[in-house]
């Protein structure tokens, strides 16, 4: 396993997660609704970068690509 679990949130501790995160959402957005919406734009510029990042770690590394000289160009070059 690679350290995270997939079903972690089918688990009874994921469930309460979603639960606490759902509950302090629902208080942020009824009790905080004006300061939330003015810092809506600011929060989505935040978000970029996390996505970023997130996306690129699907890639995998490229550690396992052989940049040997002596190995002929695929391309049809030389």
């Amino acid at each position: 396993m690679s350290g995270f679990d997939r079903n972690f949130w089918l688990k009874p501790n994921g469930l309460a997660a979603l639960a606490l995160l759902g509950g302090v959402l629902y208080f942020l957005l009824t009790e905080h609704k004006a300061h939330f919406i003015y810092a809506l734009p600011y929060l989505i510029l935040l978000l970029c970068p996390v996505i970023h990042v997130v996306m690129h770690r699907r890639h995998g590394s490229h550690d396992g690509a052989d940049h040997s000289p002596d190995r002929p160009d695929s391309t049809g070059g030389e």
